[in-house]
């Protein structure tokens, strides 16, 4: 007997095929028959009749930082509720484990590393999660059995050096003696599932203290001896980060990353591939190094975002505004300081010059302070300028844009949001996108999910896409933007099963409705432990999720179960060729 029965669906199976009407039966947790419409030989416990409605495999998420919140969210919203059904934890070199079971204090600098470097709440983190676990695989099996979707972690690099090295890790170079003791440790953790290796050396990662991470210190020698660590287990991955992946990569970090891939023997994939018609040679540089990889026997995998994700900004707050060069000097003084700064005219041109220069990279977009929006405020002062753009209240005023903007701050004691309207919304850029999208070594993802939780909010990623391909601009057909978000995902990961709907895969589904299917706009919401502000955004159309064949979502609104596993590599993974 069936457990469940899905009828007359139009079944689009991820692999890129025309779609087509059918019957799907699940039984135990997987597909177990997919007939034409009304032929299902065997009865079932429950059925539903999905007429009109598209039925994909669950989607999968290349990118995200939910290895904490996993604890107190087991349902990893909002992406679940975006019908993702699998996550990729771990990376950007973060993970919550190992933690060295002699020194407690090391449980306290994760905490506060990650509340800086991937915006999380520290008392969210503190109140929300155990930690109970030492070793990796204590880690995986505190989550194991409680969690609503599948989710596979790397390791981070920063946590093996804090294992091994201790306070020495943030400055330090390892013994050799050490650099042997962190491979030995590297080597528990992915025979205890871990997928591979995740690591950082961008300029942007630092951590509680303000210091670099722990990975930005290590020598070419350190990553490789790693790399070639992971060559040793099945199905295992590689994941880094370095300073060009915001704007463009130089020559050294390009040689680094294929060398890491070619002594791995696997594919190596970093986050995120930022696609502007303004910068048109920035697409061709960072392909570059997929160039290079497939060369020398190796793959470099770019991720990139199929929608804007906006950000909000502060200047009360840390957010990207204190990455540019010479902001975070200003942006970290104590408020009445930062106030009295920001209204020196020398300052606030100094500012101004460094936003807007080559050194700026990426954040240059973020110069065009006449573009922003302003959002909460929180003054009498203030009233009435919610929603309106800076560049108009400052001609109104008289005043120059940054200004302009530094007085509106002001008067909310610089709790004032801000939203900068994003400059690559134009044609030119979603033709680039398009094009770019065909590439063999770009993967779409990346929404950092469970990071960053009151900047951003990039997990409805999945739906809006697929609205703007049925209703929008439609830059891909269906089959293949379902195609891009799950099979071609699970494949690089070397999914076991999944990614795809065919009979004895995984029943990992997502029932919606095509006239319907979008993300709802982003609002903060305080649900996080200990009150906590958080970016929530509820999806349009998703009728139903299922995960292991056991419904997840139904309506928008969770269901209770928590059918998701521990993806671990090797059982869940298979090895993925470079070739």
């Amino acid at each position: 007997m069936l457990d469940h029965l899905i009828k007359g669906a139009t079944v689009v199976d991820g692999t890129g095929a025309p779609s087509h009407v059918a019957d799907l039966g699940i039984r135990d947790g997987r597909i177990a028959l997919i007939a034409e419409p009304g032929t299902a030989g065997e009865p079932a416990r429950t059925s539903e009749d999905a007429t009109g409605l598209v039925l994909a495999p669950g989607f999968v998420d290349p990118h995200t930082h939910y290895d904490a919140q996993l604890f107190w969210d087991p349902y990893a919203t909002p992406s679940l509720h975006h019908g993702v059904t699998t996550v990729a934890g771990g990376n950007c070199g973060f993970t919550l484990a190992p933690l060295h079971p002699d020194r407690p204090g090391d449980a306290d600098y994760t905490r506060r590393m990650m509340s800086k470097v991937e915006g999380m709440s520290l008392v969210a983190l503190e109140e929300g999660a155990p930690w109970n676990w030492h070793t990796f695989g204590d880690f995986l099996d505190a989550l194991e059995g409680r969690i609503a979707v599948n989710a596979g972690f790397m390791v981070g690099h920063c946590a093996l050096r804090r294992y091994v090295m201790g306070a020495d890790a943030v400055g330090g170079q390892p013994t050799d003696a050490q650099l042997a003791a962190m491979e030995r440790l590297f080597h528990e953790a992915m025979d205890a599932g871990a997928w591979g290796l995740s690591t950082t050396q961008s300029g942007t990662h630092s951590d509680g203290d303000g210091q670099p991470v722990a990975s930005r210190y290590a020598r070419p020698a350190e990553l490789l001896a790693l790399s070639r660590a992971v060559a040793d287990h099945e199905g295992t991955q590689l994941e880094a980060i370095v300073a060009g992946c915001l704007d463009q990569f130089d020559d050294a970090e390009i040689d680094l990353l294929v060398q890491m891939s070619v002594a791995a023997g696997r594919p190596l994939n970093w986050n995120v591939l930022t696609i502007d018609a303004a910068v048109p040679e920035r697409v061709p540089r960072q392909l570059t190094a997929s160039a290079r990889a497939r060369a020398a026997g190796g793959r470099i995998v770019a991720l990139t975002m199929p929608i804007l994700t906006p950000m909000n900004m502060s200047l009360g707050t840390f957010c990207a505004l204190n990455l540019i060069p010479g902001w975070g000097e200003i942006l970290g003084l104590p408020v009445p300081e930062r106030i009295a700064k920001l209204r020196e005219p020398g300052v606030r041109a100094e500012l101004l010059r460094r936003a807007g220069s080559k050194e700026a990279g990426v954040f240059r977009r973020l110069a065009s302070f006449d573009r922003y929006v302003i959002g909460d405020t929180y003054s009498a002062a203030n009233e009435g300028l919610s929603g309106r753009v800076v560049g108009d209240i400052a001609a109104e005023r008289g005043l120059e844009p940054f200004h302009c903007l530094v007085e509106i701050c002001a008067n909310d004691q610089l709790r004032t949001v801000l939203w900068p309207m994003p400059t690559d919304n134009d044609p030119a850029s979603w033709a680039l996108r398009q094009e770019t999208w065909r590439h063999e070594d770009v993967l779409l993802g990346g929404s950092d999910a469970g990071a960053h939780l009151d900047r951003m909010c990039g997990a409805p990623y999945t739906t809006r896409f697929l609205g703007d391909c049925l209703r929008g601009r439609r830059l891909v057909g269906l089959e293949r933007a379902v195609q891009l978000l799950t099979d071609e995902p699970a494949r690089l990961f070397g999914l076991r099963e999944r990614g795809r709907i065919a009979e004895g895969y995984h029943a990992d589904l997502v029932l919606f409705d095509p006239a319907r299917i979008d993300a709802g706009p982003a609002r903060l919401v305080h649900d996080l432990p200990g009150d906590g502000p958080r970016l929530d955004s509820r999806a349009v159309g998703i009728v139903s999720v299922r995960v292991n064949g056991v419904e997840t979502i139904r309506m928008d609104e969770v269901t209770g179960a928590v059918p998701g596993t521990v993806l671990r590599s090797g059982r869940d993974t298979r090895t993925v060729s470079t070739r």
